[in-house]
């Protein structure tokens, strides 16, 4: 249940306005307000589904990557690419979610110094039934409708690639 609004004025819209006669109409300061407070909404609600689960967003993430590769294990290289995220963030991931018994480390046969996450049964069980109720509330995007949904996707991936996300040119789905 939300709780109940405080403010009987939106204080983004607001800080705009203050900002506009302070120092000239910028409407990038009140989007990026925007976006990092939905951040923090958005962030709220998924870890209030996952956390029963002794989860994070994080480490949500990191089961379903898994549970998307084929044989249900990647090097720990590969999470960090494709989660974007530092080595060192992944290796404490994956400790967490090993010491959890929700994956398991084995040697990389393709490579003799590397390692892989597998996922475990358990942790197969866990990302099914944390998507379940994560789905139940469209991910903390119940306000919006699909085609909603695809516009802030669309709205954002220019920003992404810029960021050096991936190419431009990439293909849906990608490689």
């Amino acid at each position: 249940m939300p709780k109940p609004l405080a403010l009987d004025f939106d204080p983004i819209a607001r800080a705009g306005d203050l900002w506009t006669r302070r120092w000239g109409a910028v409407p990038s300061m009140a989007a990026i307000t925007s976006v990092m407070r939905a951040h923090q909404i958005l962030l709220s609600r998924v870890d209030a589904v996952v956390k029963p689960y002794g989860l994070t967003f994080a480490r949500y993430e990191a089961l379903v990557l898994l549970t998307f590769s084929r044989a249900g294990q990647l090097p720990l290289s590969k999470i960090g690419e494709r989660l974007m995220v530092h080595p060192t963030s992944v290796t404490n991931t994956v400790d967490r979610l090993e010491r959890d018994g929700l994956v398991a480390r084995r040697p990389n046969p393709a490579d003799g110094r590397g390692v892989l996450a597998a996922i475990t049964d358990r942790g197969r069980e866990v990302v099914e039934q944390a998507t379940r109720e994560l789905m139940a509330i469209d991910f903390g995007l119940e306000g919006y409708d699909d085609e909603q949904c695809a516009q802030v996707f669309e709205l954002l991936r220019p920003l992404r690639v810029a960021a050096g996300d991936f190419s431009p040119s990439a293909e849906e789905g990608g490689a």
